[in-house]
């Protein structure tokens, strides 16, 4: 009779498991990297407090009755943007050039569960940026409008978009052009698409493409919403996903670990 004992089960962890432990691992990442938190938690708040100085635009460029109400769905979409795209892309290049995404291709996991968990770390970030930026606002004497759950969908759709995308940028160049570039994004999309500056402020043709950027179909979104409590923004929605159903793929197909 043999005695009882422990039973070698080789072959991969199921994807959920894999998922899960991978977005912890990189949820707690972020949170210890503090250029990571400065550049999605700190500068957020900062450019809250300028962006509501009445120092831009008045209150009929910005189409609202109080400056607060523009900025505040302007600043989450802007935080989204930071921690979804640029830290992650920059973030995952480094690792990249590091050697250690390359250890990581040398195990069970996938590209696909790769790129799902740094996106389910990224929204665990968002829930700290969203709760800071809704307490400064209200601290501001700001008064969200609409349907949370609209407000939500808004934000997973916008993480999944920007997320995908900076892997993709992160996963296909290297880490010091990965930098460059998106810093520079981040700041043209802060510009020119639609997040600081209103898109009414553009010539007609340009605001008619520059609609459809992420970053606008986000903070029109958010503004809709909480600003003048709109309905369902079938349009912006459709656009987060367009971009997300692009991205995601792309950057499954092309990631290389190293």
């Amino acid at each position: 009779m043999s005695e009882p004992g422990f039973r070698a089960a080789p072959g991969a962890a199921p994807k959920q498991r894999m998922l899960a432990a991978q977005a912890g691992m990189e949820f707690r990442l972020l949170l210890r990297n503090g250029e990571q938190v400065g550049l999605t938690l700190v500068i957020p708040l900062l450019l809250l407090v300028f962006f509501n100085l009445p120092l831009l635009y008045s209150l009929a460029d910005l189409g609202v009755q109080r400056r607060i109400d523009f900025v505040v769905p302007s600043i989450l979409a802007l935080a989204v943007m930071s921690a979804s795209f640029t830290g992650l892309a920059i973030g995952t290049g480094f690792e990249r050039k590091y050697g250690v995404l390359k250890r990581l291709g040398g195990t069970a996991l996938p590209r696909s569960v790769l790129i799902a968990g740094k996106t389910v770390a990224v929204l665990l970030v968002e829930i700290v940026q969203v709760a800071l930026i809704a307490l400064a606002g209200a601290a501001l004497a700001w008064h969200p409008h609409g349907d949370p759950v609209v407000v939500l969908l808004l934000v997973i759709l916008g993480t999944a978009a920007f997320g995908t995308l900076g892997l993709l940028l992160a996963g296909t160049m290297r880490a010091e052009i990965t930098l460059a570039a998106a810093n520079l994004i981040w700041l043209v999309l802060l510009l020119g698409g639609g997040v600081a500056i209103p898109l009414a402020k553009f010539p007609r043709a340009v605001a008619d493409v520059l609609q459809f950027l992420p970053s606008a179909a986000l903070a029109d979104g958010l503004r809709g919403v909480l600003t003048f409590s709109a309905g369902v923004p079938w349009r912006d929605l459709l656009t987060l996903l367009v971009w997300a159903g692009v991205a995601m793929p792309a950057a499954a197909r092309w990631f290389r670990w190293q």
